[in-house]
């Protein structure tokens, strides 16, 4: 399972669901790769004889290795640090390879968990888009191509109203997410 570091999660906060995005996202640099690779070989292998060979070889084998780096490298490890943690206490997204982002959505702020299939290859890979609304000021939180995206719709629902219940446990002025002491 995808989850976060131990050391990102608060006390007594556990990891429900971790998810990266579906697996079609790779299709696409798959197909690249088994169809550079070999042209890239080929085209290299059929260069002519004389002075110039070795640099038309070394530039057909650069050009290959270019593509399938930018087409087939690069958005494969975009899926890889790409992830979706559903903790007992909030939504968590990161993304990035150089550059990394995230956000946190705390659980008690979600108003709606909406999904949506964008075609019916998506509704027949059972993925799509999770839309969170949240009262915040940031409001909406869209994660794309979630793999299972009716069931993780329902679980962050769920953990919602779990979450709710278990802070109307709680003694008055002690809501846990509070780390200023008010």
């Amino acid at each position: 399972m995808t989850g976060i570091p131990q050391r990102l999660l608060g006390e007594d906060e556990h990891v429900e669901l971790g998810l990266r995005p579906h697996w079609k996202e790779l299709v696409r640099p798959a197909l690249v790769l088994l169809i550079v690779s070999p042209a890239t070989t080929y085209v290299a292998t059929v260069v002519p004889e004389g002075a110039a060979q070795k640099w038309l070889r070394l530039a057909a084998v650069v050009v290959g290795g270019l593509v399938v780096a930018r087409w087939a490298v690069w958005p494969f490890l975009q899926w890889l640090t790409t992830s979706y943690v559903v903790t007992d206490r909030r939504l968590i997204t990161r993304v990035g390879i150089v550059a990394r982002h995230g956000r946190d959505m705390p659980l008690s702020r979600i108003n709606d968990v909406s999904f949506e299939h964008g075609s019916v290859l998506e509704r027949l890979l059972g993925c799509g888009t999770l839309v969170v609304e949240s009262a915040g000021e940031r409001g909406q939180l869209v994660l794309r191509d979630v793999p299972r995206v009716e069931e993780v719709q329902r679980d962050v629902y769920r953990l919602a109203e779990q979450d709710e219940e278990r802070r109307r446990r709680e003694p008055d002025g002690d809501h846990g997410d509070d780390d200023r002491g008010w």
